[in-house]
């Protein structure tokens, strides 16, 4: 996929910079031409000696070095460009790039280019929780930028939060799905659920879950991007929806339930990512209920089983995905799921695992087919899942047309 691909590394001044180097590495063994593309500041933590030897090509330092054919040396790399990656991005980085400003090389060919650019942003936790970070990265993502979040953990200046620089690993990743063709799911219409119901107790409390909506958030950025038509029904959530996409908000199962059914029969490919309430409370007070005894006693009782129906009603032109999140048995569990609601693939999960529970970045998931298949996926981010679940849903679209 990155062979022959000619992809600009921008290295700021971060101490995540010695990370640039593995990815630079990771860059030069998949078969991509990598040019690294070094800020002053960034040189004062990795010499550009070091970018040279591990990718065997030129490294890049002032804006009016040398240039070939006497075109200016941003514009020639900018022109050439297929992909710039940005790791790590500083918050100063970030601002000028937001903002428009060119005063350095790397800012100036990121103006220039016409291609993705994907940025990695790594600093002090605090620094990336101001305000004014925040807004850069707002309005960077609404202007077309790529943006991987940083990872959570103890920083180099050891303050622990979110700030560190993702794995090369996860990095690459997301590279990968940059060159994805764009057009694979054009013309197709994808119908995605996210987030948690909330099962109303009284005006004041409800019944919910631990789903943040990240996974089905994902798969309708994904979809968008490689050309769907896409409708992401939604219950609540803190996340942006994702630009190009016609958004359903819901609350309970029930309005989930309505929503899915009024679309289904106009949609392609039906993905049930959402975490929805399998009971509602019976009774729902008007009032808040008040703390008087030791005891409170909900009675509650079922809701509708929507991907069950979904099932039921699927035409053999539809392409319908289920989620379970399990925490123990999963084989068993999932392979019944999938016969019992007549799936063509169920993405199941143990929730129990480091870094594939509710509410985190990443994923670790088990594909299950149809046709008795199982693949199981290394962790991820949820991002980058989203394009693998995604490849499966063309490949098995491929089938029925074929």
């Amino acid at each position: 996929m990155l062979s022959g691909r000619f992809i600009i590394l921008g290295v700021t001044g971060g101490i995540a910079a010695y990370k640039a180097a593995e990815l630079a590495s990771a860059l030069t063994r998949a078969g991509a031409l990598v040019d690294v593309v070094m800020t002053k500041a960034a040189q004062e933590f990795v010499q550009p000696l070091t970018f040279a030897t591990l990718t065997g090509r030129p490294v890049h330092t002032e804006l009016f070095g040398s240039s070939t054919g006497g075109i200016i040396p941003h514009i020639e790399l900018a022109t050439r460009a297929e992909l710039i990656v940005v790791a790590p991005a500083t918050a100063n980085t970030l601002a000028k790039l937001a903002h428009g400003h060119a005063d350095d090389l790397l800012s100036s060919l990121v103006l220039a280019a016409t291609c993705p650019v994907l940025l990695c942003p790594a600093m002090n936790a605090y620094m990336y929780a101001h305000p004014a970070v925040q807004s850069n990265l707002k309005r960077l993502s609404e202007m077309g930028y790529h943006i991987v979040e940083p990872d959570s953990g103890r920083l180099a200046c050891g303050v622990e939060g979110r700030g560190r620089m993702p794995d090369p690993g996860v990095i690459m990743e997301h590279i990968k799905t940059l060159f994805l063709s764009p057009g694979d799911l054009r013309g197709v219409k994808v119908l995605v659920t996210a987030g948690g119901t909330r099962e109303p107790i009284d005006p004041v409390r409800y019944i919910s879950n631990r789903s943040s909506g990240k996974m089905g958030y994902a798969l309708a950025a994904a979809a968008g991007m490689r050309g769907a038509q896409v409708t992401l029904i939604s219950a609540p959530t803190s996340l942006d929806p994702p630009p190009g996409v016609e958004v359903v908000f819901v609350e309970t199962a029930r309005q989930m339930y309505q929503a899915v059914m009024e679309h289904f029969s106009t949609q392609d490919v039906v993905i049930k990512a959402a975490a929805v309430a399998d009971y509602r409370p019976k009774i729902i007070e008007g009032k808040k209920i008040k703390k008087r005894e030791d005891t409170l006693i909900l009675e509650l009782e079922r809701n509708p089983d929507i991907l069950f129906e979904l099932g039921q009603r699927k035409t053999p032109y539809q392409t319908l995905v289920g989620f379970a999140a399990e925490t123990d048995d999963i084989e068993a569990n999932a392979l019944e799921k999938l016969r019992r609601k007549n799936l063509d693939l169920l993405v199941a999960n143990d929730v129990t695992q480091p870094g594939a529970g509710f509410g985190t970045d990443t994923n670790i998931v088990k594909l299950f087919y149809r046709d008795g298949r199982i693949k199981s996926l290394p962790l991820m981010d949820k991002k980058a899942l989203a394009h693998r679940i995604l490849d499966v849903v063309v490949e098995l679209r491929s089938r029925v047309d074929g």
